[in-house]
Formats: structure tokens, C-alpha cells, sequence
């Protein structure tokens, strides 16, 4: 089986992230774009982003579309205008996912990466590829018969995608049956939000450019190597934990996992960084 990896994401963290911020400074009380607000009255920039799922920030149209679909009460097992049988007519999510690869593909939802591979596996296991935004490994999409991401939205539940090429299920019989009426994990308005984030997603990638991250270079690439958003750290791998620890103290939440990379947070400035760049980490 080849891959083209660029990263996993892995929620089983080397340190507590959410209790080492708690400790520090209380609860998350609100969230916004690459901000989090707490109960001490502190501002954090995020730059964990929730592994890439909050990439696009927290909060925005998802959860209106969310908030929307609840309200209309089609929180069942039926099929609904955001989740279709599968073979029959093309979910919202097919199409836009479909637009995201330039290609037509046809979407199923797992609670893990390792279950999304599994099935992946079955239907092509020369053609496996892991999709991340502003990607920095180039990679035609069109010509991956099965992709699988996690999408960009900053919910609790690690939830997978994986996109199929229409044609590789249309061409199989076999295959057809085994998926086509593979359950969804996602309720509508779930499904629905998980669909904007796409289309927001599409938008992002035309204006986020590399202008838009190499800002603060000057004080970030003293600590990290910056690929596109992505920052891989340049420290030992002993020194890690105590990194994020200091990162906490000035104010900047990053990835506490060494393996997964931080983000650049969009919409940040320069001052954010200001305590990191007078409080620099001493290895």
C-alpha cells in the first residue's frame, strides 16, 4: 500500500494541552478566528488549530448553517437534502467535495483515520493519499482514487472523510453494493456544516497566500521550519514539552505533539508574538 503522507493527525498528546491552558488561565470562555478568550481575562493566539480542523478559525458560517439545519429538527436517520443514499443522487457533501478535487467523488464519513484507510484499502490500495490544505507536497488530486482528510471544522469529534473517485464505484459492482449504503456518522445539520467548511475552505485556499505567512519570520522561524501555514519545530524533541509550556506563557497555544506541526495563525499581527520574542526559549 503507498501513501503520500504529509502528516497524521493524533489526538493522544504527549501533554494535557487542555489542562496545562486551564491551569494557567481557566476556562475557554469564547472562541474566535485564531483567538481564544478565557476566564482570566487572557487572549491566546491559537496556532494548535485543533490539528488543521480549525485552520479556517473558530466560529463563522458553519455554525450558522448549523444552527439553521437544527432548527428545522432533521436531526434523524433519514435522508434529508444534506445526506442522500448513496448511488442514488449526490449529497451536498459529494458535491463539494467533488469541487475541492475537480473531480467527481463520492463521500463516506468514519470515526477514525485507521477505519477510513481500512476501507480505502478495499477499493484501491495503490491509490491512498492524505489531503491537507496549502499542502506543500504537490500532489495531482484528480488522479487519487481515494482521498482521506479530516474536514475543516473545529468540532470535538475526530470524524474522517474519505473521497472516492465516482467512476472507481460505478465501474465495480461489487464495491457499489459493499458502499452504498454504508451509514453516515453525520446527523444533517452536522453534515450540513461539515459541507460549508468545504465550500469555506475552496474561498481560503484563492486568498491565502504565502504573503499571508511569512509575517512573522523573523521571530517564528527561530523556532520552527515554515512550510506554507505549517510550522515544524526546530527544537530537540526533549525540550519539546517545556516548549509548549513557555509558548503558553507568552500567550500562544501550539501543537503538543513535536510530530504535528503548528499553524500560522491567520489574522494575526506581530504583537501576538510580542512575549515570545522578548521571553525567547532557552534550550
Amino acid at each position: 500500500m503507498k501513501f503520500v503522507v504529509y502528516f497524521f493527525y493524533n489526538m493522544t498528546d504527549s501533554l494535557n494541552l487542555p489542562s496545562e491552558i486551564y491551569s494557567r488561565y481557566g476556562s475557554v470562555k469564547r472562541a474566535r478566528k485564531c483567538f481564544l478568550y478565557t476566564a482570566k481575562g487572557v487572549r491566546l493566539t491559537d496556532m494548535y488549530q485543533e490539528g488543521g480542523r480549525a485552520i479556517l478559525g473558530w466560529g463563522g458560517s458553519v455554525f450558522t448553517v448549523f444552527k439553521n439545519v437544527l432548527e428545522r429538527g432533521i436531526t434523524g436517520s433519514f435522508y434529508t437534502d444534506f445526506s442522500s443514499p448513496c448511488g442514488r443522487e449526490k449529497s451536498s457533501l459529494d458535491k463539494a467535495v467533488s469541487e475541492l478535487f475537480g473531480d467527481e467523488r463520492q463521500t463516506f464519513v468514519f470515526p477514525s483515520e485507521a477505519e477510513a484507510i481500512e476501507a480505502a484499502a478495499s477499493i484501491s490500495p495503490e491509490g491512498i493519499s492524505f489531503y491537507r490544505p496549502w499542502n506543500p507536497v504537490q500532489v495531482n488530486w484528480q488522479k487519487v482514487d481515494c482521498i482521506v482528510f479530516l474536514p475543516p471544522l473545529p468540532w470535538t469529534s475526530q470524524f474522517c472523510v474519505l473521497a472516492v473517485k465516482s467512476e472507481i464505484l460505478q465501474e465495480n459492482s461489487s464495491l457499489n453494493d459493499k458502499f452504498k449504503n454504508f451509514p453516515s456518522l453525520l446527523s444533517s445539520p452536522l453534515c450540513a456544516a461539515v459541507t460549508r467548511s468545504i465550500y469555506d475552505l475552496i474561498k481560503a485556499i484563492q486568498e491565502r497566500k504565502e504573503k499571508h505567512w511569512f509575517l512573522y519570520d523573523q521571530i517564528l522561524t527561530k523556532y520552527w521550519n515554515r512550510k506554507g501555514p505549517y510550522l515544524f519545530p526546530k527544537i530537540p524533541s526533549k525540550n519539546y514539552p517545556d516548549f509548549v509550556k513557555h509558548c503558553l506563557d507568552c500567550h500562544l497555544v501550539i501543537s503538543p505533539r513535536i510530530e504535528n506541526p503548528s499553524i500560522v495563525p491567520f489574522g494575526a499581527d506581530k504583537g501576538n508574538f510580542s512575549l515570545l520574542k522578548n521571553n525567547p526559549f532557552e534550550v
